[in-house]
Formats: structure tokens, C-alpha cells, sequence
């Protein structure tokens, strides 16, 4: 199989829509992988089908992303009320939906599905098999890298998890791995084949995010000209570490009384909204701040359009990410790509995304935060320089060249694909492959 023939995709994703806005809930970067890889696709002529779970009544069952991306939501459950931690006990119902969309298209109609997360692994394993098609999976997260970072007082990931994302591991004709680092935990910690491990970063939307007027920006969300911004993006939850940016902003008032009013005063800007175990006590962040005796400097936005995402970027001195664990780091990217300096935790996948574009911190503690949150902050020499490398840094990390890599693996999967085992069985005692409706 050639990039060429890979015509028809089915994506699946089960647990979150692309619809839906990044920065609460369940929805975040995977969110924007899907939609703008599928997007890429689409632009090369192939056609996307994304399948994912109904959460809502106010949306049609079918609808256009753009040109050549249909977005079907598949009823598995109630809309409302199931995080994705509830979701295994729907994915019968929803590959029961998958099915019945197969069902309507000709024999041979999807030349390949890729699924994301693996709770869609599970479900793509079933189509695939089904389809008689490769399946191709991206992990985003996994159980047991996250079960050795967790941060103090968080969940850890269950069990079910764990054997779900094994049993997808090895069902899949090939992984896609965001980083290097990553490809190498998908082979230590799953026992993945390498021969069927494929590195494809992720990217940015290089025309939406860009540099601009800091000034400008600021004034369009509402911040002083005048003040010392750090800036968070993302879910409200103990893996991505919002309170120990908030920490280290009472650290650095205490070393500079003065920043807590008037010309360079210290702000902090939060957006996004709570998710994951972060539901448990949506306020505690809140609360922490009004402890902590910072409500003046922190300022909680609910998350936004991209767009206006783009001018929070523009407008901070710097991104602080001081997530556990990432996979990648989408946000350290969009910030860079705007032209600000990114000070991230040296975990996962950000030494990537991040690379010599900004400031890695190798560890979590609150001295070492407020060090690093310091230097770049009284340093102007410092955050120009790092602005400069930080656009020629993201300029890599464009979607289409990501979806180019897509098509190379889809061949690939094509060429490596595992006769489906339900079809060897009905061959062996010389009757017809089970058919599943």
C-alpha cells in the first residue's frame, strides 16, 4: 500500500469530540490533533470520517468540519454526566454505532482506521478487524507514565486501563509515538514491536498562531501594559501543576514586594477550566489563591477560541508549563510559535516541544520555579533572545507536515497489517469469517 492509496479514513475518537472547546473537560490537545490532522488530510484530497460519542442533543448526528471532514456523533450513554473514566461500560454501544456506519458504506469503502487514546483503540481494533483494514493508533497518554509521575494527592490511573492500552498495543499494525522519548516507553513499557513504532510530532497552526503587538494584545484581554505576565493554559487538574505556578508567584512577591502593585506589578493569568480529577474540588484553585493572598495578581478566563488564545500568548512575558507529564506539549508550541519564552518542566515530551527555545526545569519544586520564573522575568536581553529562537523553534511544527508523516505510516500499517485473527478461525475449520452486523 502508497501514501496514494489511503483515500478514506475513519478516526475515532471516542471519549472527546473536536468539537468541542480545548481547555476543560475531557477536551485538550487531542482535541486539536484530531481536528487539524484531519483538516491536513482533507486538504490533500483524502476524506475523514471522525466517530465520536454523542454529549449533546444540540448537535446534529452528522456534521461538516470542512471540505472533506464529517464529524458523527454516536449515541453510547447518556449526553451529560459520564466522564471518560465511565466510558469503558459504553464502548460496546458505541462500536455498535461504528458498526452500523460501516454497515451502510460499500464493502471496502474506509481504507484504514486511526484511533486516538485507548479507550478509541479498543473500538478502532474491532472496526479494523472487521474492515479488514490496518489500524493505526496514537496513544496521547499513557496509563503507566502517568501512574510514575503523579503529582502529590492525584488518582492513579486504574488497572483496566493498563490491560486495555496493552491488548491495543498489540493489536495495531503501527503506533504513532509524538516524540522519540515517547516511542521508547511505548517498547519498554508495553513490549511494542519497534519495527512498529513510528516518531510524528504534532504541530501548530502557524497562521493563527503568531507574533504581534504585545501592546495590542494586551489591551484586547484586559491586561495593565505595564505588568509582569505569566500566563498557564490548560485543564484545572493536578497533572498539569497549575498550583505550583501559583506557588511560585507567592515566592516571588516575597522576594519582590514591589511587584505586587503599580508599574510591574506581577499578574498571572489562568485559562482553561477544571477537568479530570480536577473535578473533584473545581474551586481548590481558587481557593489556594485566596490562601495564598494573591487575588489580585491571578485572574481566572474560561478557555477560548483560538484566535483569542493567540493574543493571551502575544500578550504574556512568558508561558509557564509545569505539567507532570506530557505527551507532547501543544501549548509550549502555540506559545512559542507567538513569539513567547516557555518555561516548562523537563518531562515527556516537552524537552521537544520546548527544545532551545526556552527554559527547562528538572524538577517540581517551588524554589527551583520561582528561580527559573525569576531569571527570564528580570531579564530583557534574556526574553528577546528567547523570543527569537522561539518562532524559528516552532516553525518546524507545522500541521501539514504532520499529516505528511500520517500518510507515510498509514502505507506503512498497510504493508505490516495482521491477518484479522476471526478471519484465520473461519478458514481453519473451513467456514465463512464470523460477520459481525
Amino acid at each position: 500500500m502508497t501514501p496514494e492509496q489511503i483515500r478514506r479514513i475513519a478516526m475515532i475518537s471516542v471519549h472527546t469530540s473536536p468539537l468541542e472547546q480545548p481547555g476543560t473537560g475531557d477536551a485538550g490537545g487531542l482535541n486539536v490533533y484530531v481536528s487539524e490532522v484531519a483538516r491536513e488530510l482533507a486538504r490533500t484530497g483524502r476524506e475523514v470520517e471522525i466517530l465520536t460519542r454523542a454529549t449533546t442533543g444540540a448537535l446534529p448526528p452528522t456534521v461538516e468540519l470542512t471540505p472533506g471532514v464529517t464529524v458523527r456523533h454516536i449515541t453510547a450513554g447518556p449526553y451529560e454526566g459520564l466522564s471518560k473514566h465511565d466510558l469503558p461500560g459504553q464502548l460496546c454501544a458505541f462500536a455498535a454505532g461504528v458498526m452500523r456506519i460501516g454497515a451502510a458504506r460499500p464493502e471496502g469503502w474506509f481504507d484504514l482506521v486511526h484511533s486516538h487514546y485507548w479507550l478509541s483503540g479498543q473500538v478502532g481494533w474491532l472496526a479494523a478487524d472487521r474492515w479488514q483494514v490496518p489500524l493505526v493508533h496514537t496513544m496521547h497518554t499513557m496509563a503507566r507514565v502517568k501512574n510514575a509521575a503523579l503529582a502529590a494527592g492525584d488518582s492513579p490511573e486504574p488497572p483496566g486501563r493498563e490491560i486495555g492500552e496493552a491488548q491495543v498495543v498489540e493489536a495495531a499494525d503501527m503506533l504513532t509515538a509524538n516524540t522519540v522519548d515517547e516511542a521508547e516507553q511505548l517498547t519498554r513499557l508495553y513490549a511494542a514491536d519497534p519495527a512498529r513504532v513510528r516518531v510524528v510530532p504534532p504541530g501548530v497552526d502557524l497562521s493563527v498562531f503568531t507574533p504581534g503587538d504585545r501592546l495590542a494584545a494586551r489591551a484586547l484581554v484586559g491586561l495593565p501594559t505595564d505588568a509582569r505576565v505569566l500566563l498557564f493554559v490548560g485543564r484545572i487538574q493536578p497533572l498539569k501543576a497549575p498550583d505550583l505556578l501559583v506557588r511560585a508567584a507567592r515566592a516571588l512577591l516575597d522576594r519582590h514586594p514591589e511587584w505586587r502593585h503599580g508599574p510591574g506589578q506581577l499578574v498571572v493569568a489562568i485559562v482553561g477550566g477544571p477537568s479530570g480529577s480536577g473535578l473533584e474540588h473545581p474551586e481548590s484553585l481558587a481557593e489556594l489563591t485566596a490562601e495564598l493572598g494573591l487575588q489580585t495578581q491571578v485572574r481566572f478566563v474560561k478557555p477560548v477560541a483560538r484566535e483569542l488564545l493567540a493574543q493571551w500568548y502575544r500578550a504574556a512575558d512568558l508561558v509557564a508549563v509545569p505539567s507532570y507529564n506530557e505527551s507532547f506539549g501543544l501549548v509550549a508550541v502555540e506559545a512559542l510559535a507567538c513569539g513567547t519564552p516557555v518555561v516548562a518542566a523537563r518531562v515527556g515530551g516537552l524537552p521537544t516541544a520546548v527544545g532551545a527555545a526556552g527554559v527547562l526545569v528538572a524538577s517540581h519544586e517551588l524554589a527551583d520555579w520561582a528561580d527559573a520564573l525569576e531569571g527570564v522575568l528580570l531579564d530583557d536581553d534574556r526574553r528577546a533572545r528567547l523570543s527569537r529562537k522561539a518562532v524559528a523553534h516552532a516553525a518546524d511544527f507545522g500541521w501539514e507536515a504532520t499529516a505528511q508523516r500520517l500518510l507515510q505510516v498509514y502505507a506503512d500499517a498497510g504493508r505490516t497489517r495482521t491477518p484479522s485473527p476471526i478471519a484465520d478461525a473461519g478458514a481453519l475449520v473451513g467456514v465463512p469469517a464470523l460477520v459481525i452486523p
